[in-house]
């Protein structure tokens, strides 16, 4: 922690004098570092780019308080927490290469789990996924580099990439294109190898069989802990104790109707980062998240239900709670998407976050503290996810 602090300080030294004359070259650290649009804020914090690797290069241009303005290639800039960035050394701008760096050749295989596409670099470059619909594709765009590669072997081992091809769609942006077999998105990941220069795309197949029953479903009960969330406008109820009251009620029924693998995050009031939870859920490996809140707004006239997600392939299943829950007789506040939620950014699984209704409104309050409006939620919820598993079958 010592050595931690000192370097801090000194990079920020470093950083108060800015040359436009020179950059940095760096290197991500930490858990769960991520790249920014802007210097925009909210609660929520900035608008994600993506998230990288550890150890991925790239080119510092400038500071702005907390982050490091970073130069992915000629054209596309990001900001990334100075915390998340190891100094590697002092360039000149003059000094910078002109030529982007290759690629090399691209393998697509899958294994007894999951299907892979490896893209071969000479260094760990940053890159951004998307997911596409219509049909249903993975993109990754990877900076600061131009294409050298000459073949894509495909291999028969493959259950859910249907093609697999690249584009160079900026002369140092390279675009590679991953068609999926079915119309649901059931998750990437997206990482380097132990070796560190090939960039290995994890494309999660759909389930053979699609019964609840037979799927690993993770649950995460809001807040906890030194983190109370919203509290009711009459009875000053934690937001943390009633998502929790709501989480196991949604255990309950997953278990009565035969789902053998289920995880919470937290059984109890617990203190747990987002990081932590997310590393959590990554040893757990789901196939679908569910998030629980409980809404809150300065005016106690607002009301109602609401799911959110963030990537649109995983828009469905918030569509298919969302009117599951509507059937309790609560208001609608809406669909929200490109949601900023830390539980809403791994791309690895369908997720969605549930805020069953507001605290601040008396109306939804008194429902709130209602045991059976707990086991009632519990049932809409699971009778979404059945509901979004019938759509796949259609």
């Amino acid at each position: 922690m010592r050595h931690f602090l000192l370097f801090t300080v000194l990079i920020a030294t470093c950083f108060s004098g800015w040359s436009q004359d020179s950059v940095w070259l760096a290197r991500t650290t930490g858990q769960l570092p991520f790249m920014e649009y802007g210097i925009g804020d909210d609660r929520l914090g900035g608008a994600k780019m993506s998230y990288l690797d550890s150890n991925v290069l790239v080119t510092v241009v400038d500071s702005f308080n907390m982050d490091y303005k970073v130069r992915l290639s000629s054209r596309h800039y990001a900001y990334i927490a100075k915390t998340s960035l190891i100094r590697q050394g002092l360039v000149l701008n003059h000094e910078l290469p002109h030529n982007p760096h290759l690629t090399g050749n691209i393998k697509v295989y899958g294994d007894t789990a999951s299907d892979y596409v490896v893209i071969n670099l000479d260094d760990r470059y940053p890159y951004r996924g998307m997911q596409l619909l219509d049909p249903s594709r993975v993109v990754v765009d990877i900076y600061g580099v131009t294409s050298n590669t000459n073949w894509i072997t495909q291999l028969r081992s493959v259950k859910e990439i249907k093609n697999t091809w690249y584009e160079q769609i900026e002369d140092d942006v390279f675009r590679v294109y991953i068609q999926l077999k079915h119309t649901q998105h059931w998750g990437y990941g997206l990482s380097y190898d132990s070796a560190g220069k090939r960039l290995t795309v994890r494309i999660r197949r759909q389930p053979p069989v699609l019964d609840i029953k037979k799927l690993r479903i993770a649950i995460d009960p809001g807040h906890g802990g030194d983190n109370a969330g919203a509290s009711g406008v009459s009875s000053k109820i934690l937001e943390k104790n009633y998502t929790l009251l709501i989480a196991e009620q949604l255990q309950r029924a997953l278990k009565t109707v035969g789902v053998k693998s289920v995880f919470m995050t937290r059984t109890k009031d617990t203190s747990l980062s987002m990081p932590e939870r997310v590393a959590m859920l990554r040893t757990f490996d789901p196939q679908l998240l569910v998030s629980i809140h409980l809404n809150s707004a300065g005016n106690d006239t607002v009301q109602g239900t609401s799911t959110y997600y963030r990537y649109l392939g995983f828009r469905p299943l918030s569509q298919a709670i969302l009117e599951r829950m509507l059937t309790l007789g609560l208001k609608e506040y809406g669909n929200v998407g490109n949601f900023n939620f830390a539980l809403n950014g791994p791309t690895d699984y369908p997720n969605a976050l549930v805020e069953v209704a507001f605290l601040s409104n008396p109306e939804d309050e008194k429902k709130i503290l209602n045991p059976k409006f707990h086991k009632l939620v519990a049932q809409k919820i699971y009778l979404g996810i059945v509901d979004w598993l019938k759509q796949m079958k259609q």
